[in-house]
């Protein structure tokens, strides 16, 4: 059977799909590999919607506004926003973590400073907790007394921030990572600040991957 022809419609639909699943996927800092593994749509497929290059099933509209928790009008145009329906937000407590003891889990109430209520809307899949920035080595990118949302996890790849734990001395802090000939670097973006190197004599545990930060004025 021949495959019908797309119409100009529908062209221009696969467009603002893969636009919207782009800027979804940059804001709340996921990649299509995470979102096969949660969706189940498998990743050929998926890299289709973000290219452009296919137009989503039904079925997968809606898988993918579950992930997103938003409605299947807000990923694909072909779907009517229902007039009169707001939809109710609900919000979760993170925890910001203060001192991290040695050896007990990240988030053992111990560690914990106080709670912090985000609407589930705007957070990533995972477990999430918040970490207060302390000192000048991520600015620009991080004002010092920011409070950073990390999405726990214990690895990330280069060129992302980190929330690291340096295991001597029980402290975490925020770096950005890079490896050269299989060796770790904790790089500040503020080049007034020297990098880290990880090794035996300077082991450290990351924590999990910077989201984004916010900071009152």
């Amino acid at each position: 059977m021949a495959r019908s022809e797309l119409t100009p419609q529908d062209k221009s639909n696969q467009k603002k799909i893969a636009l919207t699943l782009n800027e979804l996927s940059n804001s709340r800092q996921v990649s299509q590999a995470e979102i096969s593994r949660a969706t189940k749509i498998p990743a050929g497929t998926l890299n289709g919607y973000f290219k452009g290059t296919s137009l989503p099933s039904p079925g997968n509209v809606q898988k993918l506004a579950d992930f997103f928790n938003i409605f299947k009008s807000d990923i694909d145009p072909r779907f009517e926003k229902i007039d009169n329906v707001i939809p109710i937000t609900k919000t979760v407590k993170i925890p910001l973590l203060g001192e991290i003891a040695c050896g007990d889990p990240i988030l053992a109430e111990e560690n914990i400073e106080e709670y912090i209520d985000e609407p589930v809307n705007y957070l990533p899949s995972g477990t999430c907790f918040y970490l207060k920035a302390k000192g000048d080595s991520m600015k620009p990118t991080i004002p010092s007394g920011s409070k950073v949302l990390i999405r726990q996890q214990p690895d990330v790849e280069d060129d992302e921030i980190a929330a690291v734990l340096m295991t001597e001395t029980n402290e975490a802090t925020l770096k950005r990572i890079k490896r050269s000939n299989g060796t770790m670097f904790l790089m500040p973006d503020n080049p007034e600040f020297t990098p880290i190197i990880v090794g035996e004599d300077n082991p450290v545990r990351i924590l999990g991957k910077a989201i984004r930060y916010t900071s009152d004025l």
